[in-house]
C-alpha cells in the first residue's frame, strides 16, 4: 500500500438547499490538502500534488508518528488558525512556502475529516458515517497539533448564519452520509456551497 494510491477526493461547487435530506456538513477549511500515512512510529504527508511535505510540517508528522498500530491513511487539510478559530491562509501560505520549520514560524494543525485505511485495511467502500466512526474513534484523544473535523446533520440554516455570516467564513463543504471515498475523482457527493462575496483561498 503506498500513499500514491490515495490521491485525494474532490468536491464539486453549486448550488444545494441548507435542508436536503441525506447530506451532512462541515465548515470548509481555507487550508493545504494533505493526506497521511502513519502509525507505529513513522508518517508521511503528501501534497493534493503528490509532493512529499513530511518535512515541512514535522509538528504534524512527528505527532501522527507516535499513533500505536496502523497503518492508517487519512484526509484533510493542514491550517494555521487565529484566535478565533478560523483557518488563515495568507498564513498558512507564509509558513508553508519555507518548506521546513522556523522559529517564530506559526504552528499548524492538521484538520481530519477523513479515512481511507484503517489498520491497513482499506475502507473506502464503506459509508462516509461509517469512516466518520472509525476516524472518531482513531483520533480520541486526538494527538497533538491534530484537529478531528466535526459535522452537522441538522438546523443547517442555523450553522450558516451563526457561522459562517458572521466569522466570514468561506463557506460550508456538504457530503452525501452514504457516499463511498473514490481517490483521485472530483465528486458530486462533496459540494462545496460558498458565502456570498466569500474569495478563495
Amino acid at each position: 500500500m503506498e500513499l500514491y494510491d490515495y490521491p485525494p477526493m474532490l468536491f464539486i461547487e453549486r448550488p444545494l438547499a441548507l435542508d436536503a435530506p441525506g447530506w451532512i456538513w462541515e465548515i470548509k477549511l481555507d487550508g493545504w490538502r494533505l493526506t497521511a500515512k502513519f502509525g507505529d512510529g513513522k508518517c508521511q504527508l503528501r501534497t493534493r500534488g503528490g509532493a512529499n511535505a513530511t518535512r515541512w510540517f514535522p509538528e504534524v508528522s512527528q505527532s501522527l508518528a507516535r499513533v500505536q498500530g496502523g497503518p492508517y491513511v487519512t484526509d484533510g487539510e493542514v491550517c494555521v488558525f487565529d484566535e478565533r478559530g478560523r483557518s488563515d491562509f495568507d498564513r498558512l501560505q507564509h509558513r508553508g512556502l519555507r518548506r521546513r520549520w522556523v522559529d517564530g514560524g506559526d504552528p499548524v494543525g492538521y484538520a481530519v475529516f477523513d479515512l481511507m485505511v484503517h489498520r491497513g485495511i482499506d475502507v473506502t467502500r464503506r459509508t462516509l458515517m461509517q469512516r466518520k466512526a472509525l476516524l472518531a474513534e482513531l483520533l480520541d484523544p486526538c494527538p497533538d497539533n491534530v484537529l478531528a473535523i466535526g459535522h452537522f446533520e441538522e438546523d443547517i440554516p442555523r450553522v450558516f448564519n451563526n457561522a459562517v455570516l458572521s466569522l466570514k467564513l468561506e463557506g460550508l463543504v456538504a457530503k452525501r452520509a452514504d457516499s463511498i471515498y473514490v481517490p483521485g475523482t472530483r465528486s458530486a457527493d462533496w459540494i462545496k456551497v460558498k458565502r456570498k462575496g466569500a474569495v478563495p483561498a
